[in-house]
Formats: structure tokens, sequence, C-alpha cells
């Protein structure tokens, strides 16, 4: 420790793991959309590198639908209006799960039953993470290296070899990472403020 820093967590952690237990309780997005715990993938696309690209819609859509997998797809209204412009809609419907967007408490329970998420969010990328969910980001790039370092996220970008290829074999460690913390974050900032 330096002088004056602390290591304390990630107050996101204690987010994800206090709200997930509500979710648990409270939402119905599992019975509601038919889904068991573990048999189908999450995924979301929103970033405009992704939605305004025809190529790597198309790409990343054909890599969905010919996966094999469920794939359940909250549809972001970017995202749906470039699928509708670029004739990927019908194709998509006929076989993946589309959802219009959910709320938090929903996203949680989808995201911590998926058997693996599949997204170009940087905040997803995390909470798969922290929720131990194996994550295959649609992107060349992260914010969140550790990530990929702790081995539970690897980059594709929108290659449809490279979906297919890792919805099929991608593994996260079998040991949940510890990188963000442990959930009490919040209480060790209260107690170093209060020492001060």
């Amino acid at each position: 420790m330096t002088n004056g820093v602390h290591n304390v967590g990630d107050v996101i952690m204690d987010a994800v793991l206090y709200n997930s237990k509500i979710a648990e309780e409270k939402s119905t997005i599992l019975e509601d959309l038919k889904l068991e715990v573990g048999q189908y993938l999450l995924a979301t696309i929103h970033r405009a590198s992704n939605t305004d690209s025809r190529q790597n819609l198309t790409s990343i859509i054909n890599a969905f639908v010919d996966c094999g997998d469920k794939i359940v797809f909250p549809v972001h209204p970017r995202t749906a209006k470039y699928m509708e412009q670029y004739g990927l809609w019908e194709k998509a419907n006929a076989n993946l799960v589309l959802t219009p967007p959910v709320g938090y408490l929903d996203m949680l329970k989808l995201t911590a039953n998926a058997k693996k998420v599949l997204t170009d969010s940087g905040g997803l990328q995390k909470e798969a993470c922290m929720l131990g969910v194996p994550c295959i980001t649609l992107r060349e790039n992260t914010e969140w290296v550790e990530t990929v370092e702790g081995g539970w996220n690897v980059l594709v970008g929108t290659e449809y070899g490279k979906i297919l290829e890792k919805i099929a074999d991608f593994k996260s460690n079998s040991t949940k990472a510890d990188i963000f913390g442990d959930g009490n974050a919040s209480g060790r900032i209260c107690e170093i403020l209060y020492m001060q």
C-alpha cells in the first residue's frame, strides 16, 4: 500500500452481489422466456462499430444463428434498426430468442444463469466475470484486460469463424477470479473514511 492509497475492491462487485440476490428472488425472466439454467447463451450488441457496419453485424448474427445453441438476445433499439435495414431481423427472429431491452434485475438473472455471455458491452464483460460466467467479447480490445488475463473473457472481434469457435470451446478457469474483491468494498471505504 502506498501512503493514502487503499486497495478495497470494486464497488460494482458489491452492487452485483447484492442485486443478484434480489434478482434471483424477484425476477421471473427465466420462466417468462421458458429458459433453463445453464442451457442458453446471453448476447448483447450495441456498439456503433458493430451495429453501423453491415459486414460486422451480419457476421455476428450469422454466427449466432449457426452456432446451434439457444441464444437469448435483448435487442438494443439501434441494433434492431440496423438488423431491419440489413435484412437480418427475420433470420435472427426465426432462430434466436429476441426480446426488447430488459431491466437491470432481469439482466442480472439472465447473466448469472447463462452458459456463456456474448457481448460488446464493457459493463457486461465485467459483470459476467464477477458472476463466474465465461464471456466472449465481440471486440478487438477491452477496457477490462484483467478479465482476459484471468481467463474469464476472450476477445474474438467480429469474425464469423472465431465467434463460432469460441462459442463451441471457450471455457473459463475452474476457480473464480478474485480480481474485483469480495463484495465488501463499500464497507472498507466507509471504515477508511471514518478513521481519518
